[in-house]
This record gives structure tokens, C-alpha cells and sequence, in this order.
């Protein structure tokens, strides 16, 4: 069965459970991952992208047990992925920047054109530190796309941008699908950007799974909207 399932998955930092027996299934396009901060986020990507270890679960992306890929080599493998904090290196130029995500991902040097070439970027030989937050974005998104991605994992990709810019953006989220047939998670606070981009989403919530389905009706409900939206339901 193709598609990425996260079975029974429990991750514990002394007497913390970050995550606690999360069990979810994305299938293709682009999906979402929301919740309040603490709600477990981005340690179910760092799981994905080896950066923690769980105690108990398993991973399996169209049949093949993440989990048992050494980190250093899933890039290889094929998982791509973005942080809160951008890290663009300011020294390199854009170019460069993206070169290096191809180097670690066994790409070929002509895939690294073709990815600044899809997000847009012009100048590409302007060093990191002068590069707009927008631009800095782009070249993120242009690393996650570089080569033959398999899975794409967006932390927080519109943050700091404004809403011309966030748009900007979706359109390039939105066609990593069709474009490189990866599948994209993508986690953001931006509940507009989240609504337009992702057909599915499932919603954390201390570390639980509390909601997953269609995104708009997922949004919908009240026990999400309390535990996420902050909205309580209107007394009767």
C-alpha cells in the first residue's frame, strides 16, 4: 500500500511523552500536521528525519521501514526537509545553498538549476546574507525539491512572510506533488495557508492524535477548536 502510515509511534524525554502512541496515514498531495505549541509537531518530523529516536511504533512509506534507514542516509533515501528557523548558510551563495542539499542527496548538479528555476529564484549567485527572508524561504523550498524527493517535511515554511508572499508560496507547496510525485507534510500556524494547501490534516494534542480527516472538516469541529482554535462552543 503506498503512502506513509506512522503506527503506535511514543517518544519520551525522561518523564516528558512528547508523543504518545500516534498513529496516522497520509496517502499523497499535501497533507497537514496542526496543533498548539507542545503538541508534538515537529518531533513526529524529527522521527522522520532521524533527529529522535522513538520508544515503541514504526514507520512505513510505500513499504519500506523508515525507521531502519540510518539517518544520515534518509536525505539519500529521500526524505527533504525545512526548520522553524531557516538555515540558509549566509556565506554560501543561493546557489551553493542548494548545491550542498544535492551533494548530500546523491542529485545531479543540472537538478539543482531546475529547483531555483521552479521556485522562482533570480540571482542566484547573491550570497545568503543578502537575501531577502522571502528569498531565503525560497531557497529552502528550493533544497526540499532538489533531485527525486519521496517525502517533503515543511516546518513552519510562511513564517515570517506576509500574505502576498505566503501565496506566493502555497503555489509552490501546492505543486511539489505533481511535480516531484513526493509527499508533503506540511506544519504551519497559518490556518489560511493550512485550509488552501492540504487535503487532509490530523490535529495533536499533548502528544495525542485527537482529530484527522478532510481539512475543512477537521477545522470544523469543536473539539478542535477548543484544544487548537481556542474558540469554546456556544452555551445552548
Amino acid at each position: 500500500m503506498s503512502g506513509l502510515t506512522i503506527s503506535g509511534v511514543t517518544v519520551r524525554y525522561g518523564g516528558v511523552t512528547p508523543l504518545d502512541e500516534v498513529s496516522l496515514r497520509f496517502e499523497e498531495g499535501v497533507c497537514g500536521i496542526i496543533g498548539p505549541n507542545g503538541a508534538g509537531k515537529t518531533t513526529t518530523f524529527n522521527v522522520l528525519s532521524g533527529f529522535a529516536v522513538p520508544a515503541a511504533g514504526s514507520v512505513d512509506l510505500d513499504g519500506d521501514q523508515l525507521l531502519a534507514v540510518p539517518p544520515h542516509r534518509r536525505a539519500r533515501w529521500g526524505l527533504r526537509r525545512s526548520f522553524q528557523q531557516e538555515q540558509v548558510i549566509r556565506s554560501l551563495s543561493a546557489r551553493q545553498n542548494v548545491l550542498l542539499a544535492a551533494e548530500h542527496s546523491r542529485s545531479p548538479v543540472t537538478s539543482v538549476d531546475a529547483a531555483l528555476e521552479y521556485v522562482g529564484l533570480r540571482d542566484a549567485e547573491r550570497p545568503g546574507s543578502a537575501l531577502t527572508m522571502l528569498e531565503r524561504r525560497l531557497v529552502e523550498l528550493a533544497r526540499c525539491v532538489v533531485g527525486s524527493p519521496r517525502l517533503v517535511l515543511l516546518d513552519e515554511p510562511a513564517a515570517g512572510l506576509d500574505p502576498a508572499e505566503s501565496e506566493r508560496l502555497l503555489r509552490l507547496i501546492t505543486g511539489i506533488p505533481e511535480r516531484t510525485g513526493a509527499l508533503v507534510l506540511l506544519v504551519d500556524h497559518d490556518m489560511d495557508l493550512v485550509r488552501a494547501a492540504c487535503g487532509v490534516v490530523a490535529v495533536l494534542d499533548f502528544g495525542k492524535r485527537i482529530a484527522y480527516g478532510p481539512t475543512a472538516e477537521v477545522l470544523a469541529s469543536p473539539e478542535v477548536r477548543r484544544a487548537y482554535l481556542g474558540v469554546e462552543e456556544d452555551e445552548t
